[in-house]
């Protein structure tokens, strides 16, 4: 799920069944809590939300429905958010699945063919269709009909079925690997960036406002520079400072609180985690800094190949800290200051392209 959202229309305090709900389903009744409802209180992302908000005005003037809207960006941006708020700016009810739910045509010939006139079908991770079920899509975004196939060899028929207009808003974190078919029939297409420290620190401040939790500047700032540009993970950072503000301290965050929950919870000052750190370790402990490859070092802290790839790589890299070659992965000199260790010195070949993928 996404990140922020309005409680109650009461006082903006969450209500009481979900402060006190038990342990998994606390955090997802929050998250829920805490999107905003409108592009007015969606915080960031400035130009998509711009964009976005003409789009959506001017299908209503005109009385149609809206284009069909595709958001990419990493996870944890507010693109389902985003859905949400479509759907409620057009006043419309949504329906959410997501690609790789949808393995055969049927599959989506069957969503398609119970939507509402005007509805709002979400699909997250787009990109993981099927192929037969993409390859249906492209004709029920453009005409708004499907052929659904009875029988089959060459006793089998298309059967015409046409649907009532709706947006559909896909959502993808790998835009590249959507179809250029697919793509071009999207009559908007918004990227979701990174957010800066400061618009993070409007995340923490409203959702603080929301769990009826005191936090002051520094302590917002202090969970906000730790986020790794996400509002997700800044909301979920202040529901764990919030949990050590309450047991260890007077329930007030500021920067000494959330620095200290923050270290506890195994998130450093640049927001890296066990797992982030792991990585680096056995990169410059075990492997001189590398080169190195994927696989080895997956087998080195113990994880699966993709979890290194698609968790902890795309924030290293980010920040810096981890560079990818032919050759290998790398350190960089960052990564080596940032945990304390002098690199190796690079006199010879020392062991440059001993580790391979």
């Amino acid at each position: 799920m996404n990140w922020d959202e309005t409680g109650p229309d009461t006082d903006e305090r969450l209500d009481e069944s979900l402060v006190h709900a038990d342990a998994d389903g606390e955090d997802t009744a929050v998250e829920a809590a805490l999107r905003p409802k409108d592009l007015d209180e969606f915080v960031g992302q400035e130009k998509v939300r711009e964009q976005l908000d003409l789009v959506l005005k001017a299908a209503l003037a005109r009385g149609a429905t809206a284009d069909h809207v595709l958001l990419s960006g990493a996870p944890g941006l507010g693109k389902t958010t985003l859905s949400m708020i479509i759907a409620a700016e057009m006043g419309a009810p949504i329906r959410i699945t997501s690609g790789p739910a949808i393995q055969h045509a049927g599959d989506l010939a069957a969503i398609l063919s119970s939507l509402q006139e005007g509805e709002v079908l979400f699909l997250d991770e787009i990109h993981r269709m099927s192929r037969p079920a993409e390859e249906m899509l492209y004709m029920a975004m453009e005409d708004f009909r499907v052929d659904v196939i009875v029988g089959k060899g060459p006793g089998a028929t298309a059967i015409p079925l046409e649907l009532p207009p709706f947006t559909l808003v896909g959502a993808t974190t790998r835009a590249g690997l959507l179809p250029p078919p697919l793509r071009d029939r999207f009559g908007f297409t918004g990227h979701m960036e990174f957010y800066a420290p400061t618009e993070l620190e409007r995340v923490i401040h409203r959702s603080a406002r929301l769990l009826d939790v005191e936090i002051d500047a520094d302590g917002a700032a202090e969970i906000a520079g730790r986020s790794r540009g996400t509002p997700r993970i800044a909301n979920r950072l202040l529901r764990r400072v919030r949990d050590y503000a309450q047991v260890k301290a007077d329930g007030r965050i500021d920067r000494p609180v959330a620095a200290t929950a923050l270290g506890v919870y195994e998130v450093d000052a640049r927001g890296l985690d066990r797992l982030d750190r792991a990585v680096l370790g056995a990169l410059l402990k075990l492997f001189g800094g590398g080169p190195v490859g994927l696989s080895t070092l997956a087998v080195a802290v113990g994880e699966e190949r993709e979890t290194v790839e698609e968790v902890a790589e795309p924030f290293l890299v980010r920040e810096g800290l981890l560079a990818r070659t032919p050759r290998g992965r790398v350190a960089t000199p960052a990564a080596w200051a940032h945990l304390g260790l002098v690199p190796p010195q690079q006199g010879g070949k020392g062991q440059q392209g001993l580790f391979g993928a």
